[in-house]
């Protein structure tokens, strides 16, 4: 009874910390869904981008920037490394995959050449955060605010576009490129723009992160592909992908929740090595879970089957 009511007690302390860290995560998981589920474009860049965004803001801060104008550096050099993925697969036709293995793996290089070390402190510097009024700056409110307007001017400006003749071709393109091409949309275009944008998203979330928490790290999205990929699983398990608006509400609901049951795992004494297993484990499970449904669905299917013959 002790042990519940310590674990409760800590978990509740953590939601607003974790529910400001989530918001800022939603939107490398909607970097990764855009090409898996838009696109049909399974890519790495994100794991790459999203340090990528939290170094170059880092820097731009650290050298006097304002925090829109180094928000505005990251989503373009997320953009740029987005874009590099796509043309790499498309003109030399490497598989997206290897494509966006290349592209994260040159961009480890590249943070260090910003930085010019592994990591940088920016604190004491100004963030989007400490413009939010009636608030304290740097208590968790703050940062929920601040994201959570964010988020929902994105969330409606993405429904927007995704729903215009534009955005239905970007998708055209993901449901079968051979017939979008015949039907006389640019597929490079639309698939360089779509991974740009997942891109700009994940180096968005970084440069976020970076503001948040007053460092900028190498290895900062080090295991953030599979932790965005389990946020992505949950959220489509509540919403749903039926409709656009489902599709692009998933991995924000998928990361708070997502997010929620690690700080639940943390409360509950989990060692933090840990939570990594438990993460792959969860999301090997809910990728197995359709596929152990249909051999059970044919196996109670079969004994009936023999009765009518």
């Amino acid at each position: 009874m002790d042990f519940l009511q310590t674990t409760l007690t800590s978990f509740v302390a953590l939601i607003p910390v974790t529910l400001a860290q989530s918001l800022i995560l939603g939107f490398v998981v909607a970097g990764i869904m855009i090409p898996f589920r838009m696109l049909s474009f399974p890519d790495l860049t994100s794991e790459g981008a999203f340090p990528l965004g939290g170094c170059v803001c880092g820097v731009a801060l650290a050298s006097g920037f304002d925090p829109l104008s180094a928000i505005g550096l990251a989503l373009l050099t997320g953009f740029v490394a987005g874009c590099c993925t796509a043309f790499i697969h498309l003109r030399f036709r490497i598989h997206t995959l290897l494509a966006g293995i290349l592209v994260m793996t040159m961009l480890y290089s590249v943070n260090l050449r910003i930085m010019g070390r592994s990591n940088l402190s920016v604190f004491g510097t100004e963030t989007i955060f400490d413009w939010v009024p009636f608030v304290q700056p740097g208590f968790p409110l703050a940062k929920i605010i601040a994201v959570g307007v964010i988020t929902l001017a994105i969330f409606l400006a993405l429904n927007f576009f995704f729903t215009t003749e534009k955005g239905t071709a970007v998708r055209a393109v993901g449901a079968n490129p051979v017939m979008a091409e015949a039907q006389g949309i640019n597929v490079w275009a639309a698939t360089i723009g779509g991974i740009g944008l997942a891109g700009a998203f994940s180096a968005f979330s970084g440069a976020l992160m970076v503001q948040s928490q007053g460092f900028a790290d190498v290895n900062m999205g080090l295991g953030i592909l599979i932790n965005g990929l389990a946020a992505l699983m949950i959220g489509e398990a509540i919403v749903g992908k039926a409709t656009v608006w489902r599709q692009l509400l998933a991995p924000f609901a998928g990361a708070m929740v997502y997010y929620q049951l690690v700080s639940l795992c943390l409360a509950a004494g989990m060692p933090p090595p840990d939570l990594k297993l438990a993460t792959g484990a969860f999301v090997l499970l809910m990728l197995a879970l359709p596929t152990l449904r249909a051999t059970r669905g044919r196996q109670a299917a079969t004994p009936r089957e023999s009765f009518r013959e």
